[in-house]
C-alpha cells in the first residue's frame, strides 16, 4: 500500500500544488532562470523556482547537498510525514530507500569544471564528490530519519524512478522490508546540460504538445516525488491513509538503439507489470503515459500500447503529464506515480496539456487540454529511457 506522498515540482513545494496544477490542466512552463539564454536555442523549462534550501536545512548542511539532494529529501519528508510513521529501532533496520536519479548534482558539477577549465582554478571544493553522486538524496533521507536499512539509488535515465518504485515495491511484497521510501529526484538547469540537451535536438521552442500532430519536442524539468510503501494489513493495523497500491511492476531492455525508442521493448515491459499483477489488459482503464511531446516516442508508445491492448485501447484514458511537469528525466516517473495515484483517488483524469491537433499516428483517447471525472480501478505508469530501458507499473485504487 502507499501510505505517504510527497513531492517539490515547478508548482511549488508539496503534493497539494501539484496535483492542483494538473488536475486544471495548467502547465509550469516558464523561461529558465540562473542561465544565460542567449547561449541556448530554447528558452522555456519547468524549473522549480525561488528555492533556497536554507529555507529547509541548516545553512552548513546546506552545503553538503546539491539542490538534486534537498529536493529528494524534502518530499520525503513529506512523504514520511503524510504517512505518519512512528519510527521505532526495529522499524528503522526494516526499512528501504530506494531512489532515482539520471545525472545526481549535476550543476555542482559544473560549477567545479567552470572554475577548473574556465578560470584555471588549482583545485576543486572537497565537497565535490558527495555533492554530485546520485545517491546522495538517497543517504540524505537514511541520515535524516535513521533509516538503516537497504539504501541505494538506481540511475536508468528517464526510467529511474519507476525501476526505484518497483524495486522497492517488491522488496516490500516479498517481506525482506517492512516499509520503504522510494522516488526520485532530478536537477538539470546548468549550462552544460541544457547545452547536452539542445544538441539532442529534441527540446521544444516552445512548448510540449503529448500526442499532437504539431509536437516539437519535449520540455524539460525538475523536482522529486517519494513515496512510502508498507504491506496493507501494517497499514490498516496502525490506521494509515491509504492512497492506493502498487500490484504489479514490468521491466524490459529494447536492446534496439540507445536513443530510438523501440515499441517491442514498451510491449514487453507493459505485458510483465500487468503479469506480475495478475490482470488482464481489459482491467486498465488509464494509462499515465511517458508521453514525452517527440515524434518519435508519442507515435512508439501509441503502437506499443494497441499492441498489448488490442480492441481494449478504443476505450482506454491516456495522457503525459509532461505536458505540464515537464520532463524531469530520473525523477518523472515519481512525479507520475503521484499523478497516477491521484487520479485514482480523486477520480479525475489529468490532461495532455497544449494539445492543438490530433495525429493519426496517435490515435488515443489522450484527453485533450482538460482533466475528466472518472473512476477507475487500475492505471498504468510508464517509463522509456534513452539506453532502452523500459519500466512500468500498475496501480490500482485505495
Amino acid at each position: 500500500m502507499v501510505t505517504g506522498l510527497g513531492a517539490v515540482t515547478a508548482f511549488g513545494v508539496g503534493v497539494k500544488p501539484l496535483w492542483e496544477a494538473l488536475s486544471s490542466g495548467r502547465p509550469g512552463f516558464a523561461e529558465i532562470e540562473g542561465v544565460d539564454l542567449a547561449r541556448l536555442r530554447f528558452r522555456f523549462g519547468a524549473q522549480v523556482r525561488g528555492w533556497n534550501g536554507e529555507e529547509h536545512f541548516d545553512p552548513r548542511e546546506a552545503t553538503l547537498l546539491d539542490v538534486f539532494a534537498q529536493y529528494g529529501a524534502v518530499a520525503a519528508r513529506e512523504a514520511i510525514r503524510a504517512a505518519g510513521v512512528e519510527w521505532t529501532g526495529e522499524l528503522r533496520e526494516q526499512t528501504a530507500i530506494v531512489t532515482g536519479s539520471c545525472v545526481g548534482g549535476q550543476g555542482s558539477e559544473d560549477e567545479e569544471f567552470v572554475a577548473l577549465y574556465g578560470r584555471n582554478s588549482p583545485r576543486v571544493s572537497p565537497l565535490t564528490i558527495p555533492r554530485i553522486m546520485e545517491n546522495a538524496a538517497a543517504s540524505r533521507i537514511s541520515l535524516e530519519h535513521g533509516i538503516v536499512g537497504p539504501v541505494y539509488t538506481i540511475s536508468t535515465a528517464c526510467s529511474s524512478s519507476n525501476h526505484a518504485l518497483g524495486q522497492a515495491f517488491h522488496l516490500v511484497r516479498s517481506g525482506a522490508v517492512e516499509m520503504a521510501v522510494a522516488g526520485g529526484s532530478e536537477a538539470v538547469f546548468s549550462l552544460g546540460f541544457l547545452k547536452a540537451w539542445e544538441a539532442m535536438r529534441v527540446v521544444a521552442p516552445d512548448t510540449c504538445r503529448p500526442f499532437s500532430a504539431d509536437r516539437k519536442g519535449l520540455i524539460l524539468g525538475e523536482g522529486a516525488a517519494m513515496l512510502v510503501l508498507e504491506p496493507m494489513e501494517a497499514a490498516k493495523a496502525r490506521g494509515a491513509t491509504i492512497y492506493g497500491e502498487i500490484v504489479g511492476f514490468g521491466m524490459s531492455s529494447d536492446a534496439h538503439h540507445v536513443t530510438q525508442p523501440s515499441a517491442e521493448g514498451a510491449v514487453r515491459a507493459m505485458r510483465a507489470a500487468l503479469k506480475d499483477a495478475g490482470l488482464a489488459a481489459e482491467a486498465i482503464e488509464y494509462v499515465n503515459a511517458h508521453g514525452t511531446g517527440t515524434q518519435a516516442n508519442d507515435s512508439t508508445e501509441t503502437a506499443a500500447l494497441k499492441c498489448v491492448f488490442g480492441a481494449h485501447a478504443e476505450r482506454l484514458r491516456v495522457s503525459s503529464t509532461k505536458s505540464m511537469h515537464g520532463h524531469a528525466l530520473g525523477a518523472a516517473g515519481a512525479i507520475e506515480a503521484v499523478a497516477t495515484l491521484l487520479a485514482l483517488r480523486e477520480g479525475v483524469l489529468p490532461p495532455t496539456a497544449n494539445y492543438t491537433a490530433p495525429d493519426a499516428a496517435c490515435d488515443l483517447d489522450v484527453i485533450p487540454n482538460e482533466a475528466r471525472a472518472a473512476k477507475c480501478e487500475y492505471a498504468l505508469s510508464n517509463s522509456f529511457a534513452f539506453g532502452g530501458l523500459n519500466a512500468v507499473v500498475c496501480f490500482r485504487a485505495a
